[in-house]
């Protein structure tokens, strides 16, 4: 295993520098942002773009991973999250657009995978969303394949605003659907599991590593604390809405002990990627970096 974090926070710090103090401070891999560039307002933990896919040349993209490695960091993903499900028609072939170009940037970097969400329109059921994606993922997945690069989904809800209201943008969160898609297209998605979004689903950690274990390609640590009085006053029909908090690994209600177990006795000897959402640490590089470092400290006895 390495030890490494998601470059999403440091939208302003070129990566350049984010991979000097990620290895001065010992980590071992980085997940590089990739969104698209632009103009307007990053939604927040969003629209970092450390590499321009849409712009990064075969030999741009070789010299950052030489960069890196002279830096002793590995690439553990290149991540670029989306909703390649969304209603409107123009927003989803733009995104899907630019994860094809992530894709072909991964290829040129040697980067075997690419992390991001399967998507999902919250005003539909998630068994009709399910028949989109059907529709909507082989021609994505037929790319990466040519490209010699698996997808791995993150298992979040993305329901954390009314925006997302009700049903999220993102339907890869549960067996439920889990199941479908490994059935569909089992050997070129695996998961990109975050142990956080099941804490709130009130989904067995242990029981969903064993189960789902064996398809892990990647792994997020974030911690997520439910805010009981917050639970008291909404309700669990508010999908977590106002008793959801993310949190630095440590500081939450995620077991890391039985995780690891259940990583470890699962076979998953990959990367462990410190996903940074913590409002507490926050407001400067300064608090991030700090935020960063707790969690190191939490995770390191975890990760050889």
């Amino acid at each position: 295993m390495k030890l490494g974090l998601l470059t999403a926070p440091f939208a302003d710090t070129p990566l350049g520098e984010v991979a000097d103090w990620a290895s001065s401070a010992g980590f071992e891999a980085l997940e590089i942002a990739c969104w698209p560039k632009s103009s307007g307002a990053p939604r927040r933990y969003a629209g970092t773009s450390h590499i321009d896919a849409a712009s990064a040349s075969a030999s741009q993209a070789k010299e950052i991973t030489a960069a890196l490695a002279e830096e002793n960091l590995s690439i553990s993903g290149l991540g670029f999250y989306p909703n390649p499900l969304h209603p409107d028609a123009a927003h989803r072939d733009a995104v899907i657009d630019h994860l094809k170009k992530v894709i072909v940037l991964a290829r040129h970097m040697g980067v075997p995978v690419v992390n991001t969400f399967c998507g999902g329109d919250a005003a539909k059921t998630i068994d009709a969303n399910w028949q989109e994606a059907l529709k909507v993922w082989p021609d994505i997945i037929a790319h990466a394949r040519d490209n010699g690069v698996k997808l791995a989904f993150e298992n979040c809800p993305m329901i954390f605003s009314y925006d997302e209201w009700p049903g999220g943008h993102n339907i890869a969160y549960s067996p439920y659907i889990w199941r479908r898609i490994l059935e569909a297209w089992g050997g070129d998605v695996g998961m990109n599991f975050d142990p956080s979004h099941l804490v709130w689903q009130m989904i067995d950690q242990a029981r969903f590593i064993r189960e789902f274990g064996p398809y892990v390609l990647h792994v997020h640590a974030k911690d997520l604390m439910i805010d009981h009085d917050g639970l008291y006053e909404r309700g669990i029909l508010s999908a977590g809405m106002g008793w959801q908090v993310p949190r630095m690994p440590g500081l939450g209600d995620v077991d890391w002990n039985v995780i690891f177990s259940g990583l470890y006795r699962a076979g998953y000897d990959g990367p462990i990627i410190i996903e940074h959402e913590d409002r507490r640490f926050e407001g400067s590089d300064e608090n991030v970096k700090r935020g960063f470092l707790l969690a190191r400290d939490v995770l390191r006895p975890f990760v050889k």
